[in-house]
C-alpha cells in the first residue's frame, strides 16, 4: 500500500479539514519543522516504510472498519502512537516487534522523532481550586452557537478589553496546533490538546488540576455541564467521544459513534435537556486519491447520546440512503455513492421549534445529491428530518480531483464549498421573530426562515470565496447584527493564484434587519515574503461581547474590533516566543477551527494551525484586562 498523498503532493484543501502538509508534529517554529522534515529524507526510503507495510497497512488502508485510516494516524503525535504500541490498544499487535522497530514505524507514519515516551512535566496545583459557586455559563458553542457572552458572564467592558495584559500562557509539549475551543467553568479552564491530553487549568494562575489521556488529538471544544456530577464533553480525532468528570478528570464514559475508518469528531457536540448532539465528518477524501481505493463509503451524521450514560437516542444520516455500488472506474475500481455530506460545525439548537440545525459538506463521489453544501433541520425528539435546503448543487469533489486524471475524481470536481460554520438562530425586530444565518465558503451568508421550511430569505456575499475561502468556523451574532469572519486566500494551495484585488479577508458586519453590510475591515497583508504559510485572512469563529468582535488571525494575532464601526481596539501578537507555566518555551501560529472564549473576567485563545499550510504554533494564552 503506497502512502505517498501527503509526502509528496502539495495540497491544501477544504477550508474544515481535509489534507495535512507534510510536517512533523513535533515542532512549532515553521523554519525548525521544514528543516526536520527534510532530515527524513523521502517517506518511501525510510525503515519503517517496509515495516509499516508488512504489519500495518492491511488492516489501515481503510478496508478494516475501527481501524484508523492511514490519514489519521499521521496527524497524531509520535507519543500517542508510541504508547498505543507498547502500552495501548495495539500492544497485541506489536508484541512480536522490537522497540526499535516500532520507533521507525512511528517515525514513517507521522515524519517526526519518537525517541521517548517520557511525560513532560507540568505545574500541578498543591490542592484543589475548583469553586462549585462558579457555574459554566451556557454560551458559545455546546450551548449556543451565537458566540455572544453577555458583561456579567464575560466580566469586563469594551473599555478594558483594550487594556488587556497577557496574563499567563502555556505551552502544549510537542505541538505544532492548539484547536480545541477552551471552556471555562469553577474557576477552571478546559481545553484538549494535539496528543490527546485533555487539560484542566485554574484559571487564575495557570498551574493543573488534572488531566485526562484521550486516545487522540481532541479538536473539538470541552462542553461544560451542570448536572451531578458535572462532566466534561468531548471527541477525538478518530471518532470517540468521552465523558469525564469535570472536577476530578476520571472517566464516566465514552465510546465511538462512528465505525467507518475515515470518521473523525471536529464540530464541538451540542448539549440540550440532558442530551449531547454530536456532529460526524470524515477525511475519507484522502484516501479516495488512491485509484485503487473505492470511493466513497462514508456519509456524515448526527448522534444523540444520553450525555449522563452515553446511551444512543438515535442517529441522523444526511444522506439517507446507504452507499450502494453505481459503476466502475477505468481501473476497475467500485464507484459507491452516494457519499459525503459531513458535518464540521457545532449543531445549533432551537427549544421553540424542537428542532436541531446543521449545515453540510460537498459529496464525495458522482452524482453529487440534494444533501451536501445544505441545511438541515431534525426533530430533537425523533431524529427526523423536517426539511432541508441547499445552498450550492451539484458540489462533489475529493483529494483525487487535484492530480490529472484520476478516476476517483467526481464528474463535478467541485467546488468543494462547504457549510462548515454553525447556523446562527438569531432574534430580529423587522417583521420576523427570528432567521437563521449560515455562512458558507463562497464566502455569502444565507438568511433563511425557519418557520418555511428554510426558506431564503436574502443573501450577502462579504468575501470572494474559494475552495480555502470564504466562511470557515464560525460568525457571532448579538441584538440582530451578525459578525463574519472571512479568509480570502489569494494562493489556495491548489494551484489556483486569485485576483488579491477581490480580496476581502477580515471581519464584516451585517444587520439582519436591514439587510445591509454595516462595516468590512479588511485587514491588510504585513506577512512578507518570510514567512510562506502566512495569510492575513479569518479562518476561525469569531466571539462577541457587548461593544466589542474578538478574532484569532491566520497570520498569528489576536484582535478586537469595535462593533460599531470595525476599528482595531486591541491586538496582540501570539507569534513571539513565551515560557508558559510548564516551563516550555512555544509559540503562536495562524489561528483556525477553534475562537476566543471571553469568561470570567479573561480572554482564553489557542493559538497554532499547523495543518494545510498555515502557521504552526503550541500556545494556549490567557488574558486579563490591566489593573
Amino acid at each position: 500500500m503506497k502512502h505517498w498523498l501527503l509526502s509528496t503532493l502539495v495540497l491544501a484543501v477544504s477550508g474544515c479539514g481535509l489534507v495535512e502538509d507534510p510536517s512533523p508534529s513535533s515542532l512549532v517554529s515553521t523554519d525548525q519543522f521544514q528543516a526536520t522534515a527534510m532530515d527524513f529524507g523521502p517517506r518511501e526510503e525510510m525503515p519503517g516504510a517496509t515495516l509499516y507495510a508488512a504489519h500495518c497497512a492491511q488492516c489501515h488502508d481503510g478496508s478494516v472498519a475501527k481501524a484508523p485510516h492511514f490519514s489519521w494516524l499521521e496527524m497524531m503525535s509520535p507519543h500517542t502512537l508510541l504508547r498505543s504500541l507498547r502500552q495501548g490498544i495495539m500492544q497485541p499487535q506489536a508484541a512480536h516487534l522490537s522497540q526499535q522497530q516500532q520507533q521507525q514505524i512511528v517515525e514513517y507514519v507521522t515524519r517526526a522523532s519518537a525517541t521517548t515516551l517520557s511525560d513532560p512535566k507540568l505545574p500541578w496545583c498543591a490542592e484543589s481550586t475548583f469553586d462549585i459557586t462558579q457555574a459554566p455559563a451556557q454560551v458559545g458553542w455546546g450551548h449556543d452557537t451565537n458566540r455572544h457572552t453577555s458583561l456579567d458572564q464575560g466580566g469586563f467592558s469594551r473599555e478594558q478589553a483594550a487594556e488587556l495584559k497577557l496574563k499567563w500562557s502555556f505551552a502544549f509539549p510537542g505541538a505544532l496546533r492548539a484547536r480545541s475551543q477552551p471552556a471555562v467553568g469553577w474557576g477552571a479552564v478546559y481545553t484538549g490538546s494535539q496528543d490527546g491530553t485533555v487539560y484542566a487549568f485554574d484559571l487564575d494562575s495557570g498551574c493543573v488540576q488534572w488531566t485526562f489521556q484521550a486516545a487522540a488529538e481532541v479538536r473539538t471544544g470541552i462542553v461544560l455541564t451542570q448536572q451531578d456530577p458535572p462532566l466534561a464533553l468531548f471527541g477525538d480525532i478518530l471518532a470517540k467521544f468521552y465523558a469525564v468528570n469535570a472536577l476530578t478528570g476520571e472517566l464516566v464514559w465514552q465510546r465511538r459513534v462512528d465505525d467507518h475508518p475515515s470518521a473523525t469528531l471536529t464540530g464541538t457536540a451540542a448539549l440540550h435537556d440532558g442530551r449531547v448532539y454530536i456532529p460526524v465528518s470524515s477525511l475519507e477524501v484522502i484516501p479516495a486519491a488512491d485509484p485503487n481505493y473505492a470511493c466513497c463509503t462514508f456519509r456524515g451524521s448526527v448522534l444523540a447520546l444520553d450525555a449522563m450514560t452515553g446511551a444512543e437516542v438515535w442517529r441522523h444520516y444526511t444522506i439517507a440512503q446507504a452507499p450502494r455500488k453505481v459503476g466502475e472506474t477505468s481501473h476497475s475500481t467500485a464507484r459507491l455513492a452516494p457519499s459525503g455530506a459531513p458535518v464540521w460545525s457545532s449543531p445549533t439548537i432551537d427549544v421553540e421549534r424542537n428542532l436541531l440545525y446543521v449545515g453540510t459538506g460537498e459529496n464525495y463521489s458522482s452524482p453529487a445529491d440534494g444533501n451536501s453544501d445544505a441545511i438541515i433541520a431534525i426533530s430533537l425528539s425523533t431524529g427526523e428530518r423536517v426539511w432541508q435546503t441547499q445552498s450550492t448543487a451539484g458540489d462533489a469533489w475529493n483529494v483525487a480531483c487535484m492530480m490529472t486524471d484520476n478516476p476517483n475524481c467526481p464528474a463535478e470536481r467541485g467546488p468543494d464549498f462547504d457549510h462548515g460554520s454553525s447556523i446562527l438562530l438569531v432574534p430580529i425586530a423587522n417583521g420576523q421573530a427570528e432567521v437563521l444565518a449560515a455562512g458558507h465558503k463562497n464566502g455569502t451568508v444565507f438568511v433563511l426562515d425557519p418557520d418555511q421550511a428554510g426558506a431564503v430569505l436574502w443573501s450577502e456575499r462579504v468575501g470572494r470565496g474559494s475552495i480555502q475561502g470564504g466562511v470557515h468556523f464560525g460568525m457571532s451574532a448579538a441584538n440582530g447584527v451578525v459578525y463574519v469572519p472571512i479568509n480570502d486566500m489569494n494562493d489556495t494551495r491548489n494551484g489556483d493564484f486569485l485576483d488579491p484585488q477581490l480580496a476581502r479577508p477580515g471581519v464584516a458586519s451585517i444587520d439582519l434587519d436591514e439587510r445591509a453590510v454595516l462595516w468590512q475591515h479588511v485587514q491588510s497583508n504585513t506577512c512578507g515574503d518570510l514567512r510562506p504559510f502566512c495569510d492575513p485572512g479569518i479562518s476561525a469563529p469569531l466571539t462577541s461581547s457587548p461593544g466589542v468582535v474578538f478574532a484569532g488571525h491566520l497570520d498569528g494575532f489576536v484582535g478586537a474590533y469595535d462593533t460599531s464601526d470595525g476599528a482595531i481596539i486591541w491586538a496582540y501578537d501570539t507569534t513571539t516566543e513565551h515560557k508558559g507555566t510548564n516551563g516550555v518555551i512555544g509559540q503562536g501560529g495562524s489561528m483556525s477551527g477553534a475562537g476566543p472564549t471571553v469568561a470570567s473576567g479573561h480572554l482564553i485563545i489557542n493559538s497554532g494551525y499547523g495543518l494545510y499550510f498555515h502557521e504552526p504554533g503550541n500556545l494556549m494564552l490567557v488574558f486579563a484586562p490591566d489593573d
